[in-house]
């Protein structure tokens, strides 16, 4: 977890002689002042009154009372912490969401200049990711395993007696059934075939 190692990190800070005494005209020094104002030290620390810095190990056995739990706060006193919890799963996934429109969906940069072309690109995006979203609920996966699962689907194009083929490698067992919980047709096993161009030429 995050947290007792951010503590463990700091801690050794502390013990490699950075918690020196403050300097004879009362300021501490630059070090010092960082390890003051950075929230992740600074927490673990208190100043004597000669202000010397010490660490704070009654501030630590509280912050050890939280490690590995979820903390949520809320003034709504009539929510329930089943509630509390499903809307913050909820807000995670709307965070997630723009997130994979602005990198995965490439949302931006826009290089349109009409009103009408901006709109129609910013709906292909959001079509694009409730198409995933159904996806994920269909298959029970994420997004990634899913796609890396169809991708395995080939086309090859091959020439065997003259003939030119463009054929679907066969499914493997699980993409199959991936298909058939999203409610997707298999791809056709033959797409074209036709006379080979050598073949045509000879004859």
């Amino acid at each position: 977890m995050r947290r007792p190692c951010r503590r463990r990190r700091c801690r050794a800070r502390f013990a490699a002689g950075q918690l020196k005494k403050p300097k004879p005209s009362g300021r501490h020094s630059k070090r010092i002042c960082d390890l003051m104002t950075t929230s992740r030290c600074a927490r673990y620390l208190r100043e004597t009154k000669s202000g010397a810095l010490r660490i704070d190990r009654a501030a630590i056995r509280e912050e050890e009372k939280l490690d590995g739990k979820w903390v949520i706060t809320s003034n709504d006193d009539t929510l329930t912490a089943e509630d509390l919890a499903l809307g913050y799963q909820q807000l995670m996934r709307v965070e997630q969401a723009w997130h994979t429109m602005k990198s995965g969906l490439r949302t931006r940069p826009v290089f349109h200049g009409t009103p009408h072309r901006i709109c129609a690109h910013i709906s292909l995006c959001v079509l694009a990711l409730l198409v995933e979203r159904i996806a994920e609920i269909r298959a029970s996966d994420t997004w990634h395993n899913i796609a890396a699962a169809v991708d395995t689907i080939k086309v090859v194009d091959y020439q065997r007696g003259g003939v030119r083929v463009q054929q679907t490698t066969e499914l493997r067992a699980d993409v199959a059934g991936l298909l058939r919980g999203l409610g997707v047709d298999s791809p056709p096993r033959l797409h074209h075939v036709e006379q080979a161009a050598s073949a045509a030429a000879g004859a």
